[in-house]
């Protein structure tokens, strides 16, 4: 991982030396760069990077050229508390970048507002990210927001034929904002979880906890889990007899990190599905998501010559910070100013972008800064080489 982030932070030198400039606006990435989920830091910094190529080749914003500059909070809210605090005294930080992780996110979102810099959440999922009380609001969203998130779950097993579900749940804001989503989409049906189970971040040992919600009648798991913990879930699921197994349906978190690869053969045992927005595989935008897929494999290398599309981990990582970079630019030149204050109210005022994602009509509004919603949900799987593909 430390060799990507070296040769990302190559790109975006090289992005900067190929033409004479005025100082470069700067856009601050606050993720997990080096723990359990460093692989969806690094697919964030790679859409940055795409995006930020793109417009610099195009001549920058407001005559200057986009420039990355990256902090790595670990997971770690503490961390990511003093990242926002940083990069809020540079003067050429128009903005900050979040990452994976509900539980920073939440905490870092008093400095957001305390320090007035605009916050872009291209993963981080809890609904109060963006539903959190401050006017006005600093957060912007291109990802899930969980209060669709537990009604698509919740959908997809039940149209599946499952009555009797249960829930795995990380104990921490993310979670809490999943049990909620959920719970309400199943009493929309006239259903309630028959088992409610709690771990917390560094739990190992499931087998436990699953063999109680399948003695309650779980016929399926709505897990909500980032990377180190869904793997053990896994290896839990795939050590109960067959006949017992529950079918899996997970918050997307799982694919923030290394868990393909460190699950190994028990996937093979188990029914897992999981959320995602985007597929460069069938992407929404065939024409556009075919040219970035070539930008992405002259960059940074794509191990699968003959579907590169699949080479691309975390794709919703990269596909969201894409867009929420080319979303950043437009608000810059509409305000005529890289002034914090005036992007911000220039973010809720673009009436419509042609992204990778989807067609924003518009992406934000003054009382709606979540640019997705339940209809840009899909399923996926991983396939036998670890790409996620759609679940047909």
């Amino acid at each position: 991982m430390n060799r990507m982030i070296g040769k990302a932070l190559g790109v975006a030198a090289l992005l900067l030396s190929t033409v004479a400039w005025s100082a470069p606006i700067q856009v601050g990435l606050d993720a997990d760069l080096s723990s359990g989920s460093a692989r969806s830091g690094e697919s964030i910094r790679r859409g940055v990077l795409l995006a930020m190529e793109e417009i610099n080749q195009q001549g920058g914003v407001l005559g200057r050229p986009l420039q990355l500059i990256a902090k790595d909070h670990r997971g770690n809210p503490s961390r990511g508390i003093d990242n926002i605090e940083a990069f809020s005294q540079m003067d050429d930080v128009v903005a900050v970048m979040g990452g994976l992780h509900t539980p920073v996110a939440m905490k870092e979102l008093k400095t957001v507002h305390n320090n007035q810099i605009p916050f872009l959440v291209p993963w981080a999922a809890g609904t109060p990210v963006i539903a959190n009380g401050y006017t006005p609001n600093y957060a912007f969203r291109v990802s899930v927001r969980d209060q669709y998130a537990g009604e698509f779950l919740v959908k997809q097993a039940t149209r599946q034929g499952h009555q009797k579900i249960g829930l795995l749940l990380e104990r921490t804001g993310w979670g809490r904002s999943n049990q909620k989503a959920m719970t309400t989409a199943l009493a929309k049906r006239e259903l309630e979880p028959v088992a409610v189970e709690w771990f917390h971040w560094g739990d190992k040992a499931f087998l436990p906890i699953l063999k109680g919600m399948q003695q309650a009648g779980a016929e399926a798991v709505l897990l909500v889990a980032n990377a180190p913990e869904g793997k053990a879930v896994i290896r839990g699921v795939s050590e109960m007899p067959p006949t017992i197994r529950p079918k899996v349906f997970s918050h997307w978190g799982i694919t923030g990190g290394d868990f393909f690869e460190s699950v190994g053969g028990a996937l093979s045992e188990v029914d897992l599905q999981f959320l995602q927005t985007y597929s460069f595989i069938n992407p929404h935008n065939p024409d556009r998501a075919a040219a970035l897929v070539e930008q992405y494999c002259q960059q940074f290398g794509c191990d699968n010559t003959t579907t590169p599309a699949r080479s691309i981990f975390a794709p919703v990582g990269t596909a969201h910070a894409y867009d929420l970079i080319h979303l950043l630019a437009m608000a810059i030149e509409r305000a005529g100013t890289v002034e914090r204050q005036a992007v911000r109210d220039a973010l809720e005022q673009i009436p419509e972008y042609q992204g990778l994602v989807r067609n924003y009509k518009p992406p934000f509004t003054a009382d709606h800064h979540d640019a997705l919603s339940g209809v840009d949900f899909r399923l996926a799987r991983y396939d036998e080489s670890g790409a996620i593909v759609p679940v047909e």
